[in-house]
């Protein structure tokens, strides 16, 4: 069995996650968290907005699933946001065509290569149909758009798209929220919220799904002058596979400390090297072995439209690299887009330390002869001759000056555009932020967490799974089990639970099977601490405390236990202590 359907049998079987509507046949690309997955993935979601909101001092808002059309026209999106799809002349299976030439040959990133180079790849590899096994060759590779539309309200007059991802919804309301953050740059906008993208072929439970998860940061930065706090992480040590490195026949990982891959150029933005850093440390808080992990950086075939340079984190489950977060300056690409389309402003007023006194070029057209001189193109023509003295003032030292409107050329005399240099004085300026984005896929996460938390080892004679997980991530904290259910040993046990719930502990009762049995049920979902009520408890008001990963057990006092379990689960204090 491999690493990947040994933890899908384990999720289902423990209650972390599996297929959705199974009663009706299912939905590929679709799953439910189970009450053990839920927790977990709450308590991840948790640990990242204690880390990239509360920490870094940003905003979270909670925007709609769904958006009207003209969003993604603006965002690129309906466009540029497509898979590679080939499809069986044989059965007509449809399949992702870049999967299928990673999944046959030594190529990782197949996504980065034209159309036509991986339908010659297909052809020349004998790559067949995974449904029927009928040679692909020949047949097109074509672009599929990934995202689901409906229709808002009745009629197909209005429509819209479930979003692709949830950082739409934070720059579509930016002039608003740049009121909330006193138009004070910088300033980050967060989101933990659903997307939805149509795959091709869904695959491997959480990897590749309909409906997801994301956690994502919009850190906007006026690029001139805003510099991250890198002294912060500028040791932490980076594992790097640059885009050099995976075209070079001899290229592998370098780990290289944030400075040190600043410096030398392999990280080419300072804020993408600080949110790398800080990453690496939180991936460790949760789980993430970081023994199988690496930065990569996008090639540029790969690249998203709106990206100048991005890096994915990578983990390493069953022999394959997933993406689990996408590291991206995206530049002014968002917010300019939706000022072109929406005709709002999506600027800032940068206030000047001192007022300056500036030269400025304007022009004020004479209307009376531009009207009868372009007709309907005259309101058009006076825009061009505003946004050109702007641009290039020097264009109106001749008697005429010529602008393009829709491709063609008009010529208007000089004195007719009332041109002029004047001085004025200036409080400040109107900028356009940059921003830069950390993007976390929450289901990849948990399925990383969970398949390197998986372990093994032998306990009285016995095979024994747990997962290890960092307590502040287990679904459960403790487990409370009573001996046996008689004479007194529940009702005691049954308190101390309650007790424990009090002090905000997550905790499990259980006072079913033998005692052994109960651990085991209680490794396999991770729970760190598990507490035992015994005849003994009743007489002294002791209890056994056993720790998960040792099975090492200790007696301990009734009283204060809800602080000592309290103060093992956030690290303060650890099992030899006590």
């Amino acid at each position: 069995m491999s690493e990947g359907e040994r933890l899908t049998e384990l999720a289902k079987r423990r209650g972390f996650y599996f297929p959705s509507s199974s009663a009706y046949g299912g939905a590929a690309g679709f799953w439910t968290y189970g009450p053990q997955g839920a927790a977990l993935k709450s308590n991840i979601e948790d640990a990242w907005r204690d880390r990239y909101v509360v920490k870094e001092g940003h905003q979270e808002i909670s925007a709609p699933d769904i958006m009207p059309e003209p969003v993604f026209e603006a965002s690129g999106h309906l466009d540029g946001f497509d898979d590679m799809i080939v499809e069986c002349g044989e059965c007509g299976a449809t399949h992702r065509a870049d999967h299928l030439v990673e999944d046959n040959t030594d190529i990782e990133e197949a996504e980065s290569l034209p159309n036509e180079e991986v339908m010659d790849l297909i052809a020349d590899h004998g790559i067949e149909c995974p449904s029927c096994h009928t040679s692909l060759a020949d047949q097109p590779v074509d672009n599929f758009n990934l995202m689901f539309e409906t229709n808002i309200g009745p009629g197909s007059s209005s429509p819209g798209y479930l979003r692709p991802e949830t950082a739409q919804g934070i720059f579509v309301e930016f002039p608003q929220l740049s009121e909330y953050a006193r138009n004070q740059l910088p300033f980050g906008v967060a989101q933990i919220g659903k997307a939805y993208r149509n795959e091709i072929s869904p695959r491997k439970s959480l990897v590749r799904v309909r409906e997801f998860t994301q956690a994502e940061l919009e850190h906007f930065i006026d690029p001139e002058e805003d510099e991250p706090p890198l002294a912060e992480v500028e040791d932490v040590t980076l594992p790097l596979y640059s885009a050099a490195a995976q075209e070079s026949e001899d290229g592998g990982m370098q780990e290289l400390t944030v400075r040190e891959a600043v410096d030398q150029g392999i990280v080419e933005s300072e804020w993408v090297a600080y949110y790398l850093g800080v990453s690496t440390e939180w991936y460790e808080r949760v789980g993430v072995d970081m023994d199988r992990f690496r930065y990569r950086q996008h090639l540029a075939g790969e690249r998203a439209h709106y990206a100048s340079d991005c890096w994915d984190a990578e983990s390493e489950v069953d022999g394959d690299w997933i993406e689990i977060t996408g590291f991206a300056y995206r530049g002014d690409y968002d917010l300019s887009k939706h000022a072109e389309h929406s005709g709002e402003d999506y600027t800032v007023f940068k206030q000047y330390d001192e007022p300056i006194t500036v030269e400025r070029a304007t022009v004020d057209p004479d209307m009376s002869y531009l009207g009868p001189e372009f007709g309907g193109d005259a309101g058009a023509v006076a825009d061009a001759l505003e946004a050109l003295a702007e641009r290039n003032p020097d264009a109106f030292d001749d008697d005429e000056v010529t602008v393009e409107v829709d491709g063609e050329s008009h010529t208007v005399p000089v004195e007719e555009t009332n041109f002029s240099v004047d001085e004025v004085t200036e409080n400040g300026e109107h900028i356009r932020p940059h921003v830069v984005e950390p993007s976390f896929g929450v289901g990849r996460i948990i399925y990383t967490v969970l398949a390197h938390a998986y372990e093994t080892d032998e306990v009285d004679g016995e095979e024994r799974t747990y997962l290890d997980l960092p307590p502040e991530q287990a679904p459960t904290t403790v487990g409370v089990f009573p001996l046996m259910d008689k004479d007194g040993m529940a009702e005691l046990a049954s308190d101390i639970a309650d007790d424990l719930r009090a002090a905000g502990l997550s905790v499990t009762y259980d006072d079913s099977g033998a005692i052994g049995r109960r651990y085991r049920r209680q490794d396999e979902v991770g729970t760190p601490y598990c507490v035992t009520i015994d005849y003994e408890s009743l007489e002294d008001g002791e209890v056994t405390v056993r720790e998960r990963d040792t099975t090492e057990q200790k007696r301990l006092p009734i009283d204060g236990l809800a602080d000592r379990l309290e103060r093992l689960a956030t690290g303060d204090l650890t099992f030899d202590d006590l």
